[in-house]
This record gives C-alpha cells, sequence and structure tokens, in this order.
C-alpha cells in the first residue's frame, strides 16, 4: 500500500545524525535536495517512478551522500534532519522539517 503525500507529510520527523548513521552503514540513506519536496520524493521513491528519479539523480538532487558530506556530518553527530522512512530507505533533508 503506497500512501498519498498527504499522509507521507504528516509522517515526517527530525532525527540527529547520530541516530541515522547506522542506516547509512547499511547502504539506507537518501540524501534529497533542500529543493525538493521530501514527501514528493518519498511518494515517488516508493512509486517507483523511475524516470523522474533517474532525473533528480542526474540533476544532483537525489543520491547517496558524499564522503565530504558525510564527514562533516561525523563531526557535528547532534545535527538535525528532516527524514521519512521509506523501507528500506531512509530519506533524509538537511533542512529543518516542516511539521503539519
Amino acid at each position: 500500500m503506497v500512501l498519498s503525500k498527504e499522509e507521507l507529510a504528516l509522517s515526517i520527523d527530525e532525527a540527529e545524525w547520530d541516530w541515522l548513521r547506522a542506516h547509512l552503514e547499511r547502504g539506507g540513506i537518501i540524501l534529497v535536495a533542500d529543493s525538493l519536496d521530501l514527501a514528493d520524493a518519498a511518494l515517488r521513491v516508493a512509486g517507483d517512478d523511475t524516470e523522474i528519479i533517474a532525473d533528480w539523480i542526474s540533476a544532483g538532487m537525489i543520491g547517496k551522500p558524499t564522503e565530504s558530506q558525510i564527514h562533516a556530518w561525523d563531526g557535528n553527530r547532534h545535527k538535525k534532519f528532516a527524514m521519512l522512512i521509506i523501507s528500506p530507505y531512509v530519506l533524509i533533508q538537511e533542512k529543518t522539517p516542516t511539521f503539519h
């Protein structure tokens, strides 16, 4: 069952990098550009919208974090992220989450 964008938006939460690190180690973190709507990105991932996702990957708007980003976050383990779980992935954004 795929949730609606509105339901996904209500599921956005905040997490510290320290809590997210284990998901990175298992390959489950997807970094979403702040310019994208996190709930929309989650909806596209959940729906396996490969065309849109491929466009976003090509544009650098969604993907795995870089080594330099990981290094910076490891230096600030209490850094907060907006996050949304779309199993087996955890989608994160560096911006402060908006709660509805």
